[in-house]
């Protein structure tokens, strides 16, 4: 395993993006956790209710709370403070798991002070301002110091998930490393990142040796210090936020087009396939917002921070239109097509070329052993197998649960709750006999599976198809042609080789879709 070296310049930029989100994380919940504790230390019957609920958003995913805050445009002013993809969405939901140890380290450093020290202070005649300002804080600093110090090195950790809704950091070499099981990759984005946690971590510590006297010289510029703290951590917040770009108040770059695309190997290649086939139209300006995990990216476009992405019918169909699992539906893009135009005004165009369904995947001595290559044939010598399952899978009414039905499928054991990719690693190395992949995963041809037909078309199709806002459309009359242009142009077989390209010989998905593009090849 070696590391890749020649991202220098990629490594360093993703680096000073995830310390932003960090500074500006920080700077955030700093000015409103410790004013927010102080007041909560001064009225407890309301502090247990406030602090109850900022310790319920520490039980929530953060990419529920992304789901749930990308349709969200919070605005004043006419500035937007939170909601669509980018960093601004994923600063506020740092700032929420942050909170927690900020507020509450601050509300138990100040009750740690000793009644008698307070009363002692009144007694010599000390305002209950200067009390705080004097005794009370200097006291109570390195608890407070304390909880700013976890809540820094835990949003080291959290802003690696923030790569999922395009914010950037180094989460996205980890994302990308997962996906294409390259472990140098993950090393890529794992390393700095810890790197950069041991090292806020060292710094507080030495803060935290700081000893500030009470009553003494040294105390008093700490009252002037904390005032200012406010409106400077907040300045702080907005330049880094307009550094890292998309923050509240930051201006947007005139943007024609922006392509989507979700958070796996297949999803880039086919946005970078969407991408450069509008950029060779000259004059029409592209960006790209990929590595939007789960549903995101439908949440993007129905926000309107993409204009268009590739969405698979069958996805469409049960998971975002939440309708009834049809099994073998032949009409599937007529009717996706109907309820997008009437749910979302979003449109969508022919297919690509090529069906990315479930495919039941077994290693191919499993697969001499069966009288056909069937799963109903498969069926009687399942009882002695392990399987192994991504998480969608085993909850879609289209994964597991229908498919045991269907079948009667009974295994040895409960399936195996596991990422996607590593579900490949696990039949190969026999620790399981069945997975469920994706018909065009470049790994089914590189590891020489053998794909179970689905005899009984228990699967619905997935055909990948471009869906794009109306208003975009509008805007870029050239836009439907160039889209529709794309319908047809891959087929199942070539689509599995574009993913084995990234996925084994680790290319880049730009790379591999512009030799496509100028070659025809992967």
């Amino acid at each position: 395993m070696s590391l890749p070296l020649d991202r220098t310049a990629e490594l360093l930029q993703s680096s000073a993006e995830h310390l932003v989100l960090v500074a500006v994380t920080m700077a955030i919940a700093a000015s409103v956790g410790i004013p927010l504790g102080v007041w909560l230390h001064r009225h407890p019957r309301v502090g247990r209710w406030i602090l109850g609920l900022t310790g319920v958003t520490q039980t929530i995913p953060s990419l529920a709370l992304f789901g749930f805050l990308i349709p969200l445009h919070l605005a004043i002013g006419g500035v937007v403070l939170v909601g669509g993809i980018g960093p601004r969405t994923a600063i506020a939901v740092l700032v929420l798991y942050a909170l927690l140890p900020v507020v509450r380290n601050t509300v138990t450093g100040l009750q740690s002070v000793d009644p008698r020290v307070r009363e002692a202070g009144l007694a010599m005649g000390l305002t209950p301002s200067q009390l705080f300002w004097k005794v009370e804080l200097p006291l109570a600093w390195k608890i407070i110091l304390a909880g700013l110090r976890v809540a820094t090195i835990a949003t080291v950790g959290s802003a690696t998930v923030a790569a999922a809704i395009d914010a950037g950091g180094l989460g996205k070499f980890i994302f990308r490393g997962l996906r294409m099981n390259d472990h140098g990759l993950i090393l890529m984005g794992a390393l700095p990142s810890a790197a950069i946690a041991l090292l806020l971590d060292s710094l507080f510590g030495g803060l935290e040796r700081l000893r500030i006297p009470t009553g003494s010289r040294l105390a008093r510029p700490v009252r002037p210090a904390m005032r200012a703290a406010v409106p400077v951590l907040a300045a702080l917040a907005c330049f880094l936020g307009w550094r890292v770009g998309g923050f509240p108040g930051s201006p947007r770059q005139p943007v024609r087009v922006v392509v989507g695309a979700k958070d796996f190997t297949e999803q880039l290649l086919l946005g970078e396939w969407v991408a450069q086939t509008l950029e060779r139209e000259p004059g029409l300006e592209v960006v790209r917002r990929f590595d939007l995990g789960g549903n995101l990216a439908h949440d993007a476009l129905i926000a309107g921070d993409i204009d268009v992405y590739v969405e698979y019918t069958g996805t469409a169909w049960m998971a975002i239109l939440r309708e009834a699992y049809r099994p073998g539906a032949s009409d599937m893009v007529a009717r996706v097509r109907g309820a997008y135009r009437e749910r979302f005004g979003i449109e969508v165009l022919e297919p690509l070329g090529f069906d990315d369904s479930f495919a039941l995947l077994v290693r191919a001595d499993t697969a001499k052993a069966l009288p056909k290559r069937t799963f109903s044939a498969a069926i009687p010598q399942a009882r002695g197998w392990r399987a192994a399952f991504g998480h969608d899978f085993l909850v879609r009414a289209d994964g597991y649960p229908g498919l045991a039905r269907t079948y009667g499928l009974q295994l040895a054991e409960s399936p195996r709750e596991m990422d996607l990719a590593l579900t490949y690693q696990a039949l190969v190395g026999g620790q399981v006999e069945l997975i469920a992949g994706n018909a065009t995963d470049g790994m089914i041809s590189r590891f020489g599976l053998v794909q179970l037909e689905d005899d009984r078309h228990f699967f619905p199709p997935y055909e990948a198809v471009p869906v794009v806002r109306h208003d975009a459309l509008r805007r870029v009359p050239r836009l439907r042609s160039l889209l529709e242009g794309l319908a047809g142009g891959l087929d199942r077989r070539t689509m599995r080789l574009l993913n084995d390209a990234v996925d084994h010989r680790h290319r880049e998905p730009r790379e591999v879709i512009r030799e496509h593009l100028t070659a025809g090849r992967p």
